[in-house]
């Protein structure tokens, strides 16, 4: 009898286990080929799964285990395919359920993905009845939500999720874990992800000499060449100008005028960098990812907003990869979008500089000897004092602020 072994495969030179966070399937029900079978939460990504061959699946770790790559958790008898999956047990969680349930119901050839299933548990929409809009007829977390709001659906209980940090790209409201009236607290695990990114930000502390210095930036000349070209830009490109791409470039710009922030430790040497990966930290339901925007300095504005928008999608999607992340030498973060007026952010190790920005607020400001009202915003740079020395520093932050007040800088080079 032919039976396959469902392995935890490689994800990296780096990641040897994760968490075995949730089956898709129940014990001793039928599988389809290149279904998602489980979800593996690592101290970097989450990702999925999938059958390698059709059959009758039985589950080998219960969720929640740690698991180790290469352990086999299942395995699959391809000579026994029920025609559909029982009903998964409560260890599994309704999430494998209505997957489940949901994919035998539809006989689609194409799987939800992780949001698609999240947005549905949530909502409690069965996608079983709904016509993807997607490719081949896939069903996309637009298609649940319209069918949520059109069916004026209950939400579900909101399941516990990571609460969202203040600096970075925003993404969908996070789900908060409710308390009944009569508990005063309540206890969860934390996730790989979430206890890796309080590991960093402790070392990050702890192994440099991080220092923050601030300026501030008048917004007029941005916006008002936003204001001026976002219709021509929209049609010419598809997508909307943003600030993140002014500011990007602005970064790259600063970075070849004061190269010692593009640099970093390693041991008793120091590493120059001589390209420009930069990191856009991104808010997902699982912690902060920062995807890194490769050869900046060789893109133009639309294809620096495109690659953050694919990127950002990618994160919340959980298609997020190693090598999206690895390799930035300098991180961007935005709390503004949420409304943070002033912070001082920490350095993504080992990079030795990170950039925070903030709300645009329109205040008095005195220039040529009067008082005018401008949308202004605060501007910090954290950076290793190890590395970087204050004039460095105030020189890359004023760099910055003359690209962003003076865009045709940014054209020039100068």
């Amino acid at each position: 009898m032919p039976v396959l072994e469902v392995k935890i495969p490689p994800l990296g030179e780096s990641i040897n286990s994760g968490v075995l966070a949730k089956w898709h399937v129940a014990d001793g029900g039928g599988v389809k080929k290149d279904q998602p079978l489980f979800e593996l939460e690592t101290d970097k990504i989450t990702s999925e799964g999938t059958a390698e061959a059709a059959g009758k699946i039985t589950l080998k770790v219960a969720a929640g285990t740690e698991v180790k790559i290469g352990e086999v958790v299942a395995t699959i008898d391809t000579d026994a395919a029920p025609a559909t999956s029982p009903a998964a047990p409560s260890a599994t969680g309704a999430a494998a359920k209505s997957a489940s349930a949901a994919q035998a119901a539809k006989g689609s050839a194409f799987p939800s993905s992780p949001a698609v299933r999240r947005v549905a548990e949530e909502t409690g929409v069965d996608t079983a009845g709904i016509a993807g809009t997607g490719k081949g007829g896939r069903v996309t977390k637009g298609d649940v939500l319209a069918a949520a709001e059109a069916s004026a659906t209950p939400r579900a209980t909101p399941v516990v999720s990571q609460a969202a940090p203040s600096s970075m790209l925003p993404s969908a409201p996070a789900p908060v874990a409710l308390a009944s009236p009569t508990e005063k607290q309540s206890r969860r695990k934390l996730s790989p992800l979430r206890k890796r990114i309080a590991e960093r930000l402790v070392q990050a502390q702890h192994e440099a000499a991080m220092l923050t210095t601030f300026n501030e930036v008048d917004m007029s000349a941005v916006m008002a060449l936003r204001a001026k070209y976002q219709e021509d830009f929209l049609k010419r490109n598809g997508i909307k100008l943003g600030f993140m791409s002014f500011f990007t470039k602005a970064v790259v710009h600063a970075l070849k005028e004061v190269p010692g922030i593009n640099a970093q430790f390693a041991g008793d040497e120091v590493i120059q960098n001589h390209y420009f990966d930069i990191g856009v930290a991104v808010s997902t339901e699982k912690g902060l990812m920062v995807p890194v925007i490769r050869d900046a300095d060789k893109l133009g504005m639309a294809e620096i907003e495109k690659a953050i928008g694919e990127a950002a999608k990618k994160a919340r999607d959980n298609k997020i990869t190693l090598a999206d992340l690895e390799g930035g030498v300098f991180t961007i973060t935005n709390g503004g979008i949420f409304g943070s007026m002033l912070s001082t952010p920490i350095l993504n190790a080992p990079q030795s500089g990170i950039l925070g920005l903030h709300a645009i607020n329109e205040r008095p400001v005195a220039i040529n000897g009067q008082v005018v009202i401008r949308p202004m915003m605060y501007l910090a740079l954290s950076y290793d004092h190890r590395l970087v020395d204050g004039k460095e520093a105030v020189t890359f932050l004023v760099k910055i602020k003359q690209a962003i007040e003076d865009p045709t800088r940014l054209l020039l080079s100068i």
